[in-house]
Protein backbone atom coordinates (compact mmCIF):
# COMPACT_ATOMS: atom_id res chain seq x y z
CA UNK A 1 0.00 0.00 0.00
CA UNK A 2 1.21 3.46 -0.67
CA UNK A 3 2.50 5.30 2.96
CA UNK A 4 0.08 7.94 3.52
CA UNK A 5 3.28 9.81 4.54
CA UNK A 6 3.77 13.29 2.85
CA UNK A 7 7.14 13.52 1.69
CA UNK A 8 9.33 17.18 2.75
CA UNK A 9 10.10 17.86 -0.23
CA UNK A 10 6.90 18.45 -1.83
CA UNK A 11 4.93 20.21 1.35
CA UNK A 12 5.36 24.09 -0.32
CA UNK A 13 4.43 22.59 -3.83
CA UNK A 14 0.73 22.66 -4.22
CA UNK A 15 0.25 20.11 -7.21
CA UNK A 16 2.72 18.00 -5.53
CA UNK A 17 0.37 15.64 -3.68
CA UNK A 18 -0.60 13.06 -6.48
CA UNK A 19 -0.54 15.66 -9.04
CA UNK A 20 3.20 15.63 -9.78
CA UNK A 21 1.74 13.09 -13.28
CA UNK A 22 -0.27 16.08 -14.37
CA UNK A 23 -3.21 14.66 -13.82
CA UNK A 24 -5.84 17.20 -13.59
CA UNK A 25 -6.79 17.73 -9.68
CA UNK A 26 -10.15 15.69 -8.33
CA UNK A 27 -12.78 18.39 -7.09
CA UNK A 28 -15.51 17.28 -5.05
CA UNK A 29 -18.33 19.79 -4.81
CA UNK A 30 -20.97 19.03 -1.65
CA UNK A 31 -24.72 20.44 -2.47
CA UNK A 32 -26.02 21.17 -5.96
CA UNK A 33 -27.59 24.83 -4.54
CA UNK A 34 -26.76 28.11 -5.60
CA UNK A 35 -23.01 28.08 -4.32
CA UNK A 36 -21.99 24.32 -5.37
CA UNK A 37 -23.62 25.45 -9.10
CA UNK A 38 -21.73 28.20 -9.20
CA UNK A 39 -18.40 26.45 -8.17
CA UNK A 40 -18.89 23.84 -10.48
CA UNK A 41 -19.38 25.95 -13.21
CA UNK A 42 -16.75 28.49 -12.86
CA UNK A 43 -14.54 25.22 -12.11
CA UNK A 44 -15.24 23.50 -15.79
CA UNK A 45 -15.47 27.34 -17.58
CA UNK A 46 -11.83 27.23 -16.54
CA UNK A 47 -10.41 23.92 -17.84
CA UNK A 48 -10.93 21.68 -15.01
CA UNK A 49 -12.34 18.03 -16.10
CA UNK A 50 -12.52 16.24 -12.99
CA UNK A 51 -15.01 17.69 -10.95
CA UNK A 52 -17.92 16.46 -9.28
CA UNK A 53 -21.04 17.20 -7.58
CA UNK A 54 -22.61 15.15 -4.60
CA UNK A 55 -26.25 15.93 -3.98
CA UNK A 56 -27.92 14.86 -0.89
CA UNK A 57 -31.70 15.06 -2.12
CA UNK A 58 -33.26 14.59 -5.76
CA UNK A 59 -33.42 17.53 -7.31
CA UNK A 60 -30.70 20.90 -7.86
CA UNK A 61 -31.07 24.24 -5.99
CA UNK A 62 -30.89 23.80 -2.41
CA UNK A 63 -32.81 26.78 -0.81
CA UNK A 64 -33.99 27.76 -4.32
CA UNK A 65 -37.29 25.95 -4.27
CA UNK A 66 -40.21 27.01 -7.07
CA UNK A 67 -43.49 24.58 -7.11
CA UNK A 68 -46.02 25.07 -9.97
CA UNK A 69 -49.33 24.77 -9.38
CA UNK A 70 -51.66 25.38 -12.47
CA UNK A 71 -50.32 28.14 -14.11
CA UNK A 72 -48.74 30.22 -10.92
CA UNK A 73 -45.08 29.39 -9.42
CA UNK A 74 -44.79 29.38 -5.59
CA UNK A 75 -41.79 30.20 -4.43
CA UNK A 76 -40.98 27.84 -1.05
CA UNK A 77 -37.17 29.25 -0.75
CA UNK A 78 -35.75 32.20 -1.92
CA UNK A 79 -37.62 35.01 -3.80
CA UNK A 80 -36.50 38.57 -4.35
CA UNK A 81 -32.74 39.50 -6.35
CA UNK A 82 -31.80 41.59 -3.60
CA UNK A 83 -30.70 44.63 -5.51
CA UNK A 84 -29.42 44.91 -8.93
CA UNK A 85 -25.80 46.69 -9.72
CA UNK A 86 -23.23 44.19 -9.46
CA UNK A 87 -25.85 40.98 -8.57
CA UNK A 88 -24.29 38.21 -10.40
CA UNK A 89 -28.18 36.76 -10.22
CA UNK A 90 -29.71 40.25 -11.28
CA UNK A 91 -27.48 40.17 -14.09
CA UNK A 92 -28.28 35.85 -14.92
CA UNK A 93 -31.84 36.99 -14.91
CA UNK A 94 -31.37 40.30 -17.15
CA UNK A 95 -29.44 38.48 -19.69
CA UNK A 96 -31.23 35.45 -19.56
CA UNK A 97 -34.61 37.52 -20.30
CA UNK A 98 -36.61 36.18 -16.58
CA UNK A 99 -37.47 40.08 -15.69
CA UNK A 100 -39.48 40.69 -19.07
CA UNK A 101 -43.29 40.21 -16.91
CA UNK A 102 -41.96 41.51 -13.65
CA UNK A 103 -44.79 43.81 -12.72
CA UNK A 104 -44.20 47.21 -10.92
CA UNK A 105 -45.51 45.78 -7.58
CA UNK A 106 -42.42 42.87 -8.02
CA UNK A 107 -39.67 45.46 -8.70
CA UNK A 108 -39.04 47.79 -5.42
CA UNK A 109 -36.29 50.18 -4.66
CA UNK A 110 -35.83 50.62 -0.78
CA UNK A 111 -36.06 48.21 1.87
CA UNK A 112 -38.23 44.76 1.41
CA UNK A 113 -40.81 44.02 3.45
CA UNK A 114 -41.77 40.38 2.66
CA UNK A 115 -43.62 40.70 -0.31
CA UNK A 116 -46.33 43.58 -2.25
CA UNK A 117 -45.64 46.58 -2.61
CA UNK A 118 -49.09 47.37 -4.23
CA UNK A 119 -52.05 49.01 -2.35
CA UNK A 120 -52.30 49.15 1.59
CA UNK A 121 -50.93 47.23 4.26
CA UNK A 122 -54.13 46.54 6.87
CA UNK A 123 -53.05 46.39 10.11
CA UNK A 124 -55.91 44.42 12.55
CA UNK A 125 -55.91 43.83 15.83
CA UNK A 126 -57.05 40.07 17.19
CA UNK A 127 -60.31 42.27 18.00
CA UNK A 128 -61.48 42.43 14.53
CA UNK A 129 -60.69 46.43 14.24
CA UNK A 130 -57.90 47.94 11.59
CA UNK A 131 -55.54 50.44 13.02
CA UNK A 132 -56.33 53.56 11.41
CA UNK A 133 -53.99 54.35 8.14
CA UNK A 134 -52.54 57.41 9.88
CA UNK A 135 -51.92 55.33 13.28
CA UNK A 136 -50.07 53.04 11.32
CA UNK A 137 -47.99 55.30 9.26
CA UNK A 138 -46.76 57.70 12.39
CA UNK A 139 -45.52 53.92 13.80
CA UNK A 140 -44.00 52.87 10.51
CA UNK A 141 -42.12 56.11 10.44
CA UNK A 142 -40.97 55.65 14.38
CA UNK A 143 -40.02 52.48 13.77
CA UNK A 144 -37.88 52.50 10.71
CA UNK A 145 -35.97 55.88 11.88
CA UNK A 146 -35.06 53.24 15.25
CA UNK A 147 -34.19 50.59 12.62
CA UNK A 148 -31.78 52.80 11.36
CA UNK A 149 -30.32 53.97 14.50
CA UNK A 150 -29.07 49.83 14.59
CA UNK A 151 -27.51 50.21 11.53
CA UNK A 152 -24.99 52.88 13.11
CA UNK A 153 -23.31 50.62 16.03
CA UNK A 154 -21.54 48.85 13.12
CA UNK A 155 -21.35 51.56 10.59
CA UNK A 156 -19.55 54.28 12.49
CA UNK A 157 -18.56 52.19 15.44
CA UNK A 158 -20.99 52.99 18.24
CA UNK A 159 -20.47 51.54 21.60
CA UNK A 160 -23.26 49.49 22.63
CA UNK A 161 -24.57 50.08 25.93
CA UNK A 162 -25.14 47.20 28.55
CA UNK A 163 -28.97 47.71 28.47
CA UNK A 164 -29.47 46.66 25.10
CA UNK A 165 -28.20 43.24 25.99
CA UNK A 166 -26.51 43.83 22.21
CA UNK A 167 -29.52 43.01 20.82
CA UNK A 168 -31.83 44.49 18.04
CA UNK A 169 -34.85 43.39 19.18
CA UNK A 170 -33.86 44.45 23.19
CA UNK A 171 -32.29 47.87 21.63
CA UNK A 172 -35.81 48.72 19.09
CA UNK A 173 -38.35 47.22 21.87
CA UNK A 174 -36.98 49.76 24.35
CA UNK A 175 -35.96 52.90 22.05
CA UNK A 176 -39.54 52.89 20.31
CA UNK A 177 -41.58 52.12 23.32
CA UNK A 178 -39.88 55.27 25.14
CA UNK A 179 -40.74 57.21 22.38
CA UNK A 180 -44.23 56.03 22.05
CA UNK A 181 -45.02 56.21 25.81
CA UNK A 182 -43.34 60.27 25.63
CA UNK A 183 -45.66 61.13 22.73
CA UNK A 184 -47.98 64.04 23.95
CA UNK A 185 -50.01 64.48 21.61
CA UNK A 186 -51.62 60.15 21.67
CA UNK A 187 -54.28 59.23 23.84
CA UNK A 188 -53.64 56.32 25.85
CA UNK A 189 -55.76 54.21 23.16
CA UNK A 190 -53.06 55.30 20.34
CA UNK A 191 -50.48 54.40 22.52
CA UNK A 192 -51.19 50.79 23.48
CA UNK A 193 -52.42 50.12 19.83
CA UNK A 194 -48.82 51.29 19.04
CA UNK A 195 -46.96 49.60 21.71
CA UNK A 196 -48.60 46.43 20.49
CA UNK A 197 -47.41 47.14 16.70
CA UNK A 198 -43.76 46.88 18.19
CA UNK A 199 -44.08 43.19 18.43
CA UNK A 200 -45.34 42.92 15.20
CA UNK A 201 -43.02 44.77 13.27
CA UNK A 202 -40.56 42.81 15.30
CA UNK A 203 -41.99 39.66 14.22
CA UNK A 204 -42.01 40.32 10.33
CA UNK A 205 -38.02 41.36 11.26
CA UNK A 206 -37.41 38.42 12.45
CA UNK A 207 -38.72 36.57 9.40
CA UNK A 208 -36.89 38.83 7.17
CA UNK A 209 -33.63 37.62 9.52
CA UNK A 210 -34.60 34.44 10.03
CA UNK A 211 -33.99 34.46 13.50
CA UNK A 212 -36.71 32.98 16.31
CA UNK A 213 -36.65 36.35 17.49
CA UNK A 214 -34.81 39.80 17.07
CA UNK A 215 -33.56 39.41 20.82
CA UNK A 216 -31.25 36.97 19.31
CA UNK A 217 -29.86 39.23 16.53
CA UNK A 218 -26.44 41.27 17.47
CA UNK A 219 -27.06 45.23 17.17
CA UNK A 220 -23.09 45.70 17.25
CA UNK A 221 -23.09 43.38 13.96
CA UNK A 222 -26.38 44.29 12.85
CA UNK A 223 -25.06 47.34 9.66
CA UNK A 224 -22.57 45.12 8.48
CA UNK A 225 -24.98 43.02 6.37
CA UNK A 226 -24.51 45.38 2.98
CA UNK A 227 -27.31 46.17 0.73
CA UNK A 228 -26.69 46.37 -3.13
CA UNK A 229 -27.77 49.26 -5.07
CA UNK A 230 -30.91 49.02 -7.26
CA UNK A 231 -34.03 47.60 -7.25
CA UNK A 232 -35.69 44.53 -5.67
CA UNK A 233 -36.66 42.09 -8.25
CA UNK A 234 -39.04 38.54 -8.63
CA UNK A 235 -38.73 36.58 -11.22
CA UNK A 236 -42.29 35.45 -12.28
CA UNK A 237 -41.21 32.76 -13.94
CA UNK A 238 -39.68 31.18 -11.00
CA UNK A 239 -36.40 31.34 -9.35
CA UNK A 240 -35.78 28.28 -10.20
CA UNK A 241 -34.78 29.26 -13.48
CA UNK A 242 -31.23 30.85 -12.39
CA UNK A 243 -30.61 27.34 -10.82
CA UNK A 244 -31.25 25.96 -14.18
CA UNK A 245 -28.80 28.17 -15.82
CA UNK A 246 -26.17 28.06 -13.73
CA UNK A 247 -26.71 24.07 -14.42
CA UNK A 248 -27.59 24.42 -18.54
CA UNK A 249 -23.10 24.13 -18.85
CA UNK A 250 -22.73 21.45 -16.15
CA UNK A 251 -22.58 18.07 -17.66
CA UNK A 252 -25.27 16.10 -16.50
CA UNK A 253 -22.52 13.06 -15.42
CA UNK A 254 -20.86 15.39 -13.22
CA UNK A 255 -23.98 15.23 -11.03
CA UNK A 256 -25.07 12.70 -8.95
CA UNK A 257 -28.38 13.50 -7.05
CA UNK A 258 -29.50 11.11 -4.16
CA UNK A 259 -25.77 11.16 -2.77
CA UNK A 260 -25.68 12.30 0.58
CA UNK A 261 -22.39 12.22 2.41
CA UNK A 262 -21.55 10.45 5.46
CA UNK A 263 -18.40 12.06 6.66
CA UNK A 264 -15.53 14.24 4.80
CA UNK A 265 -11.68 12.78 5.86
CA UNK A 266 -9.14 14.86 5.16
CA UNK A 267 -5.59 15.63 5.72
CA UNK A 268 -3.62 12.77 5.02
CA UNK A 269 -1.50 12.88 7.75
CA UNK A 270 -4.01 11.18 9.91
CA UNK A 271 -2.84 7.52 8.00
CA UNK A 272 -4.78 4.78 9.64
CA UNK A 273 -7.88 6.14 8.47
CA UNK A 274 -6.55 6.90 5.43
CA UNK A 275 -5.69 3.07 5.13
CA UNK A 276 -8.94 2.07 6.71
CA UNK A 277 -10.39 3.92 3.87
CA UNK A 278 -8.64 2.31 1.11
CA UNK A 279 -8.51 -1.10 2.54
CA UNK A 280 -12.78 -0.86 2.39
CA UNK A 281 -12.62 0.30 -1.50
CA UNK A 282 -10.23 -2.87 -2.27
CA UNK A 283 -10.85 -1.85 -6.15
CA UNK A 284 -9.29 1.60 -5.40
CA UNK A 285 -6.67 2.55 -7.75
CA UNK A 286 -2.93 2.51 -6.52
CA UNK A 287 -2.54 5.88 -6.57
CA UNK A 288 -5.96 7.11 -5.31
CA UNK A 289 -5.32 5.35 -2.12
CA UNK A 290 -2.63 8.19 -0.89
CA UNK A 291 -5.24 11.40 -1.80
CA UNK A 292 -5.14 14.25 0.85
CA UNK A 293 -9.56 13.24 0.91
CA UNK A 294 -11.85 10.84 1.18
CA UNK A 295 -15.64 11.57 0.72
CA UNK A 296 -17.71 8.86 2.00
CA UNK A 297 -21.43 8.82 1.51
CA UNK A 298 -24.13 6.96 2.89
CA UNK A 299 -24.50 4.20 0.57
CA UNK A 300 -20.53 3.22 1.68
CA UNK A 301 -18.82 4.53 -1.34
CA UNK A 302 -16.02 6.06 -0.91
CA UNK A 303 -14.46 8.81 -3.38
CA UNK A 304 -10.96 10.00 -3.28
CA UNK A 305 -10.30 14.00 -3.88
CA UNK A 306 -7.43 16.10 -3.83
CA UNK A 307 -10.07 19.57 -2.72
CA UNK A 308 -13.66 19.22 -1.69
CA UNK A 309 -15.90 22.19 -1.46
CA UNK A 310 -18.31 21.90 1.26
CA UNK A 311 -21.45 24.29 0.53
CA UNK A 312 -23.93 22.33 3.35
CA UNK A 313 -25.87 25.19 5.74
CA UNK A 314 -24.33 26.63 8.53
CA UNK A 315 -28.02 24.42 10.37
CA UNK A 316 -26.75 21.35 9.17
CA UNK A 317 -23.20 22.20 10.03
CA UNK A 318 -24.45 23.11 13.28
CA UNK A 319 -26.31 19.20 13.51
CA UNK A 320 -23.51 17.00 12.44
CA UNK A 321 -19.86 18.67 12.21
CA UNK A 322 -18.76 16.79 14.98
CA UNK A 323 -19.30 13.55 12.65
CA UNK A 324 -19.19 14.94 9.20
CA UNK A 325 -15.85 15.62 9.47
CA UNK A 326 -12.82 13.54 10.53
CA UNK A 327 -10.57 14.30 12.17
CA UNK A 328 -12.85 17.02 13.73
CA UNK A 329 -12.64 20.81 13.33
CA UNK A 330 -10.33 22.82 14.27
CA UNK A 331 -11.75 24.54 17.95
CA UNK A 332 -11.67 28.04 16.31
CA UNK A 333 -14.26 26.88 12.86
CA UNK A 334 -16.56 24.73 15.78
CA UNK A 335 -16.71 27.79 17.22
CA UNK A 336 -17.47 29.79 14.77
CA UNK A 337 -20.18 27.69 13.85
CA UNK A 338 -21.87 27.54 17.09
CA UNK A 339 -21.73 31.42 18.04
CA UNK A 340 -23.59 32.13 13.87
CA UNK A 341 -27.32 32.32 13.66
CA UNK A 342 -29.34 30.29 11.90
CA UNK A 343 -33.15 29.64 12.06
CA UNK A 344 -36.36 28.89 10.11
CA UNK A 345 -38.57 31.35 7.98
CA UNK A 346 -41.39 29.73 6.61
CA UNK A 347 -44.15 30.21 4.14
CA UNK A 348 -47.75 28.97 3.96
CA UNK A 349 -49.53 29.68 1.04
CA UNK A 350 -53.41 29.67 0.81
CA UNK A 351 -55.55 29.36 -2.08
CA UNK A 352 -59.52 30.89 -2.27
CA UNK A 353 -61.77 30.73 -4.46
CA UNK A 354 -62.34 34.41 -4.93
CA UNK A 355 -60.72 37.16 -2.47
CA UNK A 356 -62.57 37.89 0.60
CA UNK A 357 -59.82 41.05 1.10
CA UNK A 358 -60.19 44.61 -0.80
CA UNK A 359 -58.64 44.96 -3.92
CA UNK A 360 -56.62 47.95 -2.44
CA UNK A 361 -55.72 45.27 0.46
CA UNK A 362 -52.05 44.47 -0.06
CA UNK A 363 -51.59 42.34 3.29
CA UNK A 364 -52.87 41.44 6.29
CA UNK A 365 -50.83 42.24 9.40
CA UNK A 366 -52.01 40.43 12.87
CA UNK A 367 -51.46 42.55 15.96
CA UNK A 368 -52.07 40.89 19.15
CA UNK A 369 -53.40 44.02 21.27
CA UNK A 370 -52.22 41.72 24.83
CA UNK A 371 -49.04 41.76 23.39
CA UNK A 372 -48.34 45.14 24.03
CA UNK A 373 -45.58 45.39 26.92
CA UNK A 374 -44.64 41.58 26.15
CA UNK A 375 -40.78 40.85 26.35
CA UNK A 376 -40.99 37.06 24.69
CA UNK A 377 -41.68 36.17 21.14
CA UNK A 378 -41.90 32.85 22.42
CA UNK A 379 -45.09 31.13 22.76
CA UNK A 380 -46.75 27.90 24.46
CA UNK A 381 -46.76 25.16 21.75
CA UNK A 382 -50.47 25.05 21.53
CA UNK A 383 -49.98 28.98 20.39
CA UNK A 384 -47.90 28.42 17.62
CA UNK A 385 -49.56 30.42 15.31
CA UNK A 386 -49.52 34.09 17.18
CA UNK A 387 -45.98 33.97 15.52
CA UNK A 388 -47.38 34.34 12.38
CA UNK A 389 -46.89 37.89 11.46
CA UNK A 390 -48.53 38.65 8.45
CA UNK A 391 -50.52 37.16 5.36
CA UNK A 392 -49.25 39.12 1.85
CA UNK A 393 -51.54 38.90 -1.24
CA UNK A 394 -49.92 37.64 -4.35
CA UNK A 395 -50.35 40.26 -7.03
CA UNK A 396 -51.01 40.34 -9.96
CA UNK A 397 -54.27 38.37 -9.43
CA UNK A 398 -54.40 37.11 -12.86
CA UNK A 399 -50.90 35.47 -12.53
CA UNK A 400 -50.99 33.95 -8.86
CA UNK A 401 -55.03 33.36 -8.74
CA UNK A 402 -56.48 34.59 -5.17
CA UNK A 403 -53.99 33.82 -3.02
CA UNK A 404 -52.16 35.09 0.33
CA UNK A 405 -48.77 34.11 1.27
CA UNK A 406 -48.38 33.81 5.27
CA UNK A 407 -45.13 34.10 7.17
CA UNK A 408 -44.19 32.62 10.09
CA UNK A 409 -40.51 32.20 11.67
CA UNK A 410 -38.32 30.58 14.74
CA UNK A 411 -39.19 27.45 16.83
CA UNK A 412 -42.85 28.20 16.14
CA UNK A 413 -42.41 27.71 12.48
CA UNK A 414 -40.77 23.58 13.62
CA UNK A 415 -44.46 23.89 15.22
CA UNK A 416 -46.15 24.37 12.70
CA UNK A 417 -44.42 21.91 10.30
CA UNK A 418 -45.19 19.15 12.33
CA UNK A 419 -49.24 19.64 11.69
CA UNK A 420 -50.74 18.42 8.53
CA UNK A 421 -52.35 20.57 6.01
CA UNK A 422 -55.81 20.36 7.45
CA UNK A 423 -54.62 21.80 10.97
CA UNK A 424 -52.87 24.51 9.40
CA UNK A 425 -55.47 25.44 7.13
CA UNK A 426 -58.20 25.04 9.77
CA UNK A 427 -55.80 27.31 12.18
CA UNK A 428 -55.00 30.20 9.57
CA UNK A 429 -59.07 30.71 8.49
CA UNK A 430 -59.66 30.92 11.82
CA UNK A 431 -56.80 33.43 12.11
CA UNK A 432 -57.61 35.35 9.54
CA UNK A 433 -61.66 35.31 10.39
CA UNK A 434 -61.06 36.76 14.28
CA UNK A 435 -58.77 39.86 12.58
CA UNK A 436 -60.93 40.61 9.89
CA UNK A 437 -64.12 40.31 12.09
CA UNK A 438 -65.42 38.23 9.12
CA UNK A 439 -66.58 35.03 10.61
CA UNK A 440 -67.90 33.51 7.37
CA UNK A 441 -64.15 33.43 5.60
CA UNK A 442 -64.08 30.29 3.58
CA UNK A 443 -61.37 27.85 4.06
CA UNK A 444 -59.21 27.65 1.35
CA UNK A 445 -58.99 25.21 -1.30
CA UNK A 446 -55.41 24.72 -1.18
CA UNK A 447 -52.20 25.08 1.17
CA UNK A 448 -48.73 24.33 0.13
CA UNK A 449 -46.03 25.76 2.64
CA UNK A 450 -42.68 25.31 3.43
CA UNK A 451 -40.63 22.93 6.32
CA UNK A 452 -37.35 24.38 5.83
CA UNK A 453 -36.60 23.87 9.39
CA UNK A 454 -36.96 20.13 9.95
CA UNK A 455 -35.58 19.19 6.55
CA UNK A 456 -32.13 17.01 7.65
CA UNK A 457 -30.75 18.82 4.22
CA UNK A 458 -31.22 22.31 5.21
CA UNK A 459 -32.46 22.58 8.93
CA UNK A 460 -32.70 26.36 8.79
CA UNK A 461 -33.39 29.14 5.70
CA UNK A 462 -30.56 31.31 5.98
CA UNK A 463 -27.90 32.81 8.54
CA UNK A 464 -27.71 35.86 10.77
CA UNK A 465 -25.39 37.48 13.00
CA UNK A 466 -26.17 36.00 16.02
CA UNK A 467 -25.59 37.91 19.60
CA UNK A 468 -22.05 37.07 20.48
CA UNK A 469 -21.03 36.65 16.84
CA UNK A 470 -19.54 38.41 14.58
CA UNK A 471 -18.12 38.73 10.62
CA UNK A 472 -14.67 37.30 12.44
CA UNK A 473 -16.84 34.40 12.75
CA UNK A 474 -17.76 34.19 9.25
CA UNK A 475 -14.40 34.41 7.83
CA UNK A 476 -13.67 31.68 10.01
CA UNK A 477 -16.33 29.81 8.51
CA UNK A 478 -15.34 30.29 5.41
CA UNK A 479 -11.36 29.84 5.83
CA UNK A 480 -9.97 26.20 4.05
CA UNK A 481 -8.41 23.28 5.44
CA UNK A 482 -5.84 22.63 6.77
CA UNK A 483 -4.90 25.75 8.05
CA UNK A 484 -1.84 27.48 5.62
CA UNK A 485 0.20 28.95 8.70
CA UNK A 486 0.03 25.59 11.00
CA UNK A 487 -0.21 22.75 8.19
CA UNK A 488 2.73 21.02 6.29
CA UNK A 489 0.37 18.73 4.53
CA UNK A 490 -1.39 19.80 0.92
CA UNK A 491 -3.77 23.24 0.99
CA UNK A 492 -7.35 23.91 0.65
CA UNK A 493 -8.00 20.21 0.96
CA UNK A 494 -11.86 20.94 2.76
CA UNK A 495 -13.20 24.50 1.42
CA UNK A 496 -16.58 26.49 2.66
CA UNK A 497 -18.99 27.87 0.70
CA UNK A 498 -22.27 29.43 1.27
CA UNK A 499 -24.59 32.29 2.26
CA UNK A 500 -23.16 31.86 5.45
CA UNK A 501 -19.59 32.16 4.35
CA UNK A 502 -19.87 35.60 2.88
CA UNK A 503 -19.27 38.44 5.17
CA UNK A 504 -21.05 40.87 3.62
CA UNK A 505 -24.42 39.36 1.78
CA UNK A 506 -24.82 36.16 4.51
CA UNK A 507 -28.57 35.18 3.94
CA UNK A 508 -28.78 36.02 0.08
CA UNK A 509 -28.41 34.12 -3.02
CA UNK A 510 -26.01 36.77 -4.23
CA UNK A 511 -23.92 35.76 -1.36
CA UNK A 512 -24.29 32.45 -2.15
CA UNK A 513 -23.14 32.38 -5.93
CA UNK A 514 -20.74 34.94 -4.50
CA UNK A 515 -19.29 32.47 -2.15
CA UNK A 516 -18.87 29.49 -4.90
CA UNK A 517 -17.07 31.63 -7.39
CA UNK A 518 -14.87 32.79 -4.37
CA UNK A 519 -13.60 29.03 -3.74
CA UNK A 520 -13.39 28.39 -7.82
CA UNK A 521 -11.24 31.42 -7.73
CA UNK A 522 -8.74 30.03 -5.63
CA UNK A 523 -8.50 26.50 -7.16
CA UNK A 524 -8.12 28.35 -10.42
CA UNK A 525 -5.51 30.64 -8.67
CA UNK A 526 -3.47 27.94 -7.20
CA UNK A 527 -3.51 25.71 -10.80
CA UNK A 528 -3.17 28.37 -13.51
CA UNK A 529 0.07 26.62 -14.54
CA UNK A 530 -1.79 23.50 -15.12
CA UNK A 531 -5.03 24.86 -16.78
CA UNK A 532 -2.73 26.87 -19.19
Amino acid sequence: MQSCEISADSTDDPLSSGLRRKRQPRIVVIGAGLAGLSAAKALLESGFTDVTILEATDRIGGRVQSVKLGHATFELGATWIHGSHGNPVYHLAEDNGLLEETTDGERSVGRISLYSKNGVAYHLTNNGQRIPKDVVEEFSDLYNEVYNLTQEFFQRGKPVNAESQNSVGVFTRDVVRKRVKADPDDTEAVKKLKLAMIQQYLKVESCESSSHSMDEVSLSEFGEWTEIPGAHHIIPCGFIKIVEILARSIPESVIQLRKPVKCIHWNQSVSKEIERVADHNSDLPEEDKGSDVFVECEDCEFIPADHVIVTVSLGVLKKRHESLFHPRLPEEKVMAIEKLGINTTDKIFLEFEEPFWSSECNSIQFVWEDEAESESLTYPEELWYKKICSFDVLYPPERYGHVLSGWICGEEALIMEKCDDETVAETCTEMLRKFTGNPNIPKPRRILRSSWGSNPNFRGSYSYTQVGSSGADVEKLAKPLPYAESSKTAPMQVMFSGEATHRKYYSTTHGAVLSGQREAAHLIEMYQDLLQ
